[in-house]
C-alpha cells in the first residue's frame, strides 16, 4: 500500500514539475522574444538608430548560443533543479538590473548578452526533467506540452509588452520577463525534482561519448535544416501578407497570433503521434517531407491565387513547427541520460545558428518582391533533411510499451 501511495504521489509530482519546466521555459521565451516588440519605445527612449536597437535585440541570442552545451553538461553532472533555477534567477535579476539606472548601449547589450546566456540554462533542464520523469511511451506527450513554451512566451510578450513600453517606457516593460524569471525560478527551486538516475556500478567506466559516431551528428544536422522553412514563415510572413498582398498590419499580426496558437496544437499532436508508433524519427522523416511539400504549395499561391497562399501559409506554419520536439527528444535518448543534457543544448545550438541564418540569406533571395522563389529554396531544405535522418538508428519500441 505504501509502495502504491509512493507511485501515485509521484505520478501527480511529475505533472506539476513538467508545468514548472513548460513556465520555465514560457518565462525565457518571453524575453528571448519578446525584446523585438518594444523595439519603437526602446529607440525613442534611447536614442538609438535601428542597427544600434537590432544589436540590442541580437544580444540574448548571442548568449544563448554560447552557453547551451555548457548548460548541458551542467545539468548532466549536478541535476535539473539546480540548473534551472540557478539560470533562469539569474537571467532575471540581469534583466531586473537592465530595467533601472541610465544604461549606455554598451551595458544594454552586455546585460542583454549575460542575460541570454543565463536562461538558456532552461532549454537543457527542462528537457532533461521531462526526459527523466516521463517513460519513453509518454514522454513525446510530455515533450510536446513543453514544446508549446515558445509560442505562448512569445504571446505573452506580445499581449503585455507593447501596452507596458507605450505606457511606462521601455525600462519598466523589461520587469515583467525579469519578474516572471524570478518568480519561476523561485518555485522551480521549491517544488522541482531531479528524477532518479541510474546507480552507477563502483570502479565502472564512464558511458563513451555518442558523438564518436554519426547518428547523433545527422540528427542535429537534419534538425537544423528542417528549420530553415520554420523561420522562412515566421520571418516573412508578416511583411509578406502586408507587401504581397496587401493586409494591413494588424490584421496580418491577429492572422499570425492564431496560427501560433494551431502551431502549439501541432507540436502536441507530433509528440503524440510518436508516443503511439513507438519512434520519433519516423513521424520527423515524413514531417520533413510534408514540410517540403507545404513550402511548394506556398509558392504556388503566390504565384497563383491569394487564397491559395494564406492557407498554405496557416498549414507551414503547423508543419514546420510540429517536429522540433521529436528531434530534441530523439536527441536524449540517443544519447542515453548520461549525455541528454549535452546532446540537447548541441541539438538547440545547431537549431538557433540555422534560425540566426535563415533570414538574412532568404532575405537576399527574396529581394523586393520574389517571394516564390524563396519558399521554393526554403522546400529544399526539408527534402535533403528526409535523407539524413537517422530512423535506423532508432532501438525498435513496441508502440505504447
Amino acid at each position: 500500500m505504501v509502495q502504491i501511495a509512493t507511485e501515485r504521489t509521484v505520478g501527480k509530482r511529475r505533472w506539476v514539475i513538467l508545468g514548472l519546466g513548460l513556465a520555465a521555459q514560457t518565462a525565457s521565451c518571453t524575453f528571448l522574444y519578446g525584446i523585438p516588440f518594444v523595439v519603437p519605445q526602446m529607440r525613442a527612449s534611447e536614442g538609438l538608430t535601428l542597427a544600434e536597437a537590432g544589436t540590442v535585440v541580437s544580444a540574448p541570442s548571442i548568449g544563448l548560443l554560447c552557453t547551451l552545451i555548457a548548460w548541458g553538461a551542467a545539468a548532466d553532472r549536478f541535476g535539473e533543479r539546480l540548473i534551472m533555477a540557478l539560470g533562469l534567477g539569474a537571467s532575471g535579476l540581469l534583466l531586473l538590473t537592465a530595467s533601472v539606472g541610465d544604461h549606455s548601449l554598451t551595458t544594454l547589450f552586455v546585460l542583454f548578452l549575460l542575460a541570454g546566456a543565463c536562461t538558456a540554462s532552461v532549454n537543457v533542464s527542462s528537457g532533461r526533467v521531462v526526459m527523466g520523469w516521463f517513460s519513453a511511451a509518454e514522454r513525446g506527450v510530455a515533450m510536446g506540452i513543453r514544446q508549446t513554451a515558445q509560442p505562448l512566451g512569445v504571446g505573452l510578450a506580445a499581449l503585455g509588452l507593447p501596452p507596458l513600453a507605450e505606457h511606462y517606457g521601455f525600462r519598466v516593460a523589461m520587469l515583467m520577463p525579469a519578474c516572471l524569471a524570478i518568480v519561476v525560478a523561485l518555485l522551480a527551486a521549491w517544488l522541482v525534482l531531479d528524477p532518479p538516475r541510474p546507480k552507477k556500478a563502483d570502479g565502472a567506466a564512464k558511458p563513451a561519448s555518442p558523438y564518436r559516431g554519426p547518428v547523433l551528428w545527422r540528427l542535429h544536422g537534419a534538425s537544423a535544416l528542417l528549420v530553415v522553412p520554420q523561420f522562412a514563415v515566421s520571418a516573412f510572413a508578416p511583411v509578406y501578407l502586408v507587401t504581397a498582398h496587401h493586409w494591413s498590419p494588424l490584421a496580418a499580426g491577429w492572422f499570425l497570433a492564431g496560427v501560433q496558437a494551431l502551431g502549439a496544437l501541432g507540436r502536441l499532436a507530433s509528440g503524440y503521434w510518436s508516443d503511439r508508433v513507438g519512434s520519433r524519427l519516423r513521424p520527423m522523416r515524413q514531417l520533413a517531407l510534408a514540410s517540403g511539400a507545404v513550402m511548394l504549395l506556398v509558392a504556388l499561391g503566390d504565384a497563383t491565387w491569394p487564397w491559395l497562399a494564406a492557407l498554405a501559409l496557416v498549414l507551414a506554419a503547423v508543419i514546420t513547427v510540429a517536429d522540433n520536439g521529436l528531434g530534441f527528444t530523439a536527441s536524449a535518448e540517443l544519447a542515453g541520460i548520461a549525455w541528454a543534457g549535452r546532446a540537447m543544448g548541441a541539438q538547440n545550438t545547431a537549431q538557433n545558428l540555422a534560425a540566426a541564418l535563415t533570414p538574412p540569406l532568404l532575405g537576399l533571395a527574396i529581394g523586393d518582391s520574389r517571394y516564390a522563389l524563396a519558399f521554393c529554396i526554403a522546400a529544399v531544405f526539408p527534402v535533403l533533411a528526409i535523407g539524413l535522418t537517422p530512423v535506423r538508428a532508432e532501438h525498435p519500441r513496441i508502440p505504447g510499451s
